[in-house]
């Protein structure tokens, strides 16, 4: 609302409104910039299991030429396994850029079963359709950018072209004027649009036939699935659990026994203040000593629950802090352009706390570093450093709570760790809402 005066007028001075509806046209266009670069990055990726697919379905109708001679049945087998690894592969590519896809059960091993099996039927069907209109819209992901990029810079070079050369980017059309060579940067601009206002359209395009035939069907087991998700909510509840004891016996072990220590100081003072006054000043000031103490151990307590600079400062800055006070030199390479839900940010920021304290303290690392992605609703992270590795996941490194924190959002972990190092924590989390 605009703010008025008492005489029921607008106040001229207030900004706000008009602030706000300066910024929602730049939000907007923000947006669709963010948007447009994902589905460019979705369509390119998308290009390479497209042409994985053609090179599959071209030794697929080798092998089945092939098959009277008796050579089509001796590579069947490991045309089958290559397309189930394909498959395989993009679904964990589209469980980047959107929901997770529920793999089938396994095929059959024996080859006429798996050939006969629907969920093999149901992947060459894929393959088909993806290695035929997800490759022709992963080469324009790949050649609209370049198409936009050198029209609308057409004219900064048109006096240096060779004569009679073609002037855009779709090979017709010669430029012989300023005017002509301007219009080719128009062109440059409708490129733009192009890909502002059709390419998320494209992505999605290119991912349907994944999704719709890449999943489970109707009829799939799903058991396995769900006895992960009963482990990972049983998991999420003994972190849950954990996280309340650790608060508890901070706040009775540290906090409490301050106060109380207040408490008994206060009383004394105040029975003292009469006949001894310079001695209850004393106890005054320890008093006021005690407090302040306890107050330093309620804000840490309360930090450790939800650290207030990520609301603050976000993600980036939060790292950025951490590694500033890490005692083993430590670089952040922070890519998060959305922001994530509060819970999975605080787990990310507690998860490089807490493998920053295991780096200076078990490690003898000489550096670190600290890499943070998060793209297609995954957050990932990964820490790293340069030390003497061999950590071990049951030693009380911390490892095994790093993992609870994880599994409690269903997310995953994985360590490598050589004797001789480097120890690198590879850390994917879904970024929730």
């Amino acid at each position: 609302m605009t703010a008025t005066d008492p005489t029921g007028t607008a106040d001229p001075t207030d900004t706000s409104d008009a602030g706000s509806a300066a910024e929602r046209p730049r939000e907007i266009a923000v947006q669709v910039l963010r948007t447009s670069g994902a589905a460019l990055a979705q369509l390119v990726g998308g290009m390479g299991t497209a042409a994985t697919a053609l090179g599959v379905l071209a030794l697929a109708a080798v092998a089945a030429v092939t098959a009277p001679a008796g050579v089509g049945l001796l590579a069947a087998p490991a045309v089958v396994r290559a397309l189930h690894a394909l498959a395989g592969r993009e679904r964990k590519r589209l469980a980047r850029w959107g929901p997770e896809i529920v793999a089938p059960d396994p095929p059959p091993a024996a080859l006429r079963a798996a050939l006969t099996d629907p969920t093999t039927r149901r992947e060459l069907r894929w393959a088909l359709r993806h290695g035929s209109l997800g490759l022709l819209l992963g080469l324009l992901g790949v050649w609209l950018p370049l198409a936009a990029f050198r029209d609308t810079l057409y004219p900064l070079v048109w006096p240096f072209v060779p004569p009679d050369t073609s002037s855009t980017s779709f090979g017709f059309g010669v430029a012989h004027t300023w005017t002509e060579a301007l219009a080719v940067s128009l062109v440059g601009v409708g490129w733009i649009a192009v890909i502002l206002g059709l390419t998320p359209g494209m992505a999605r395009l290119q991912a349907r036939p994944g999704r719709t035939l890449l999943t489970a069907g109707p009829d799939t087991d799903l058991s396995l699935r769900v006895a992960e998700l009963t482990a990972t909510r049983a998991a999420a509840l003994d972190a849950h659990a954990t996280e309340l004891r650790r608060i508890e016996r901070s706040l009775h072990d540290g906090t409490q026994n301050r106060i109380v220590t207040m408490t008994v100081l206060l009383g004394a003072a105040r029975r003292m203040v009469a006949r001894d006054p310079e001695r209850a000043d004393d106890l005054l000031e320890r008093a006021q000593s005690a407090a302040e103490q306890a107050l330093a151990e309620l804000r840490a307590v309360s930090r450790s629950i939800l650290p207030p600079v990520l609301s603050d400062r976000g993600l980036a800055g939060a790292l950025s802090g951490l590694a500033a006070e890490c005692a083993v030199p430590c670089r952040t390479d922070v890519e998060a352009p959305q922001r994530c839900a509060a819970s999975v940010e605080a787990t990310a920021y507690f998860v490089v706390a807490e493998a920053l304290t295991n780096i200076a303290k078990h490690s003898g690392a000489r550096g670190a570093a600290v890499t943070v992605r998060a793209r297609g609703g995954r957050l990932r992270l990964r820490i790293e450093d340069d030390g003497r590795g061999g950590a071990d996941e049951g030693g009380g490194s911390g490892l095994t709570g790093i993992r609870r924190r994880v599994a409690a959002h269903d997310g995953t972990l994985r360590v490598s760790s050589p004797v001789g190092g480097p120890t690198v924590l590879d850390v994917d989390l879904p970024c929730g809402t």
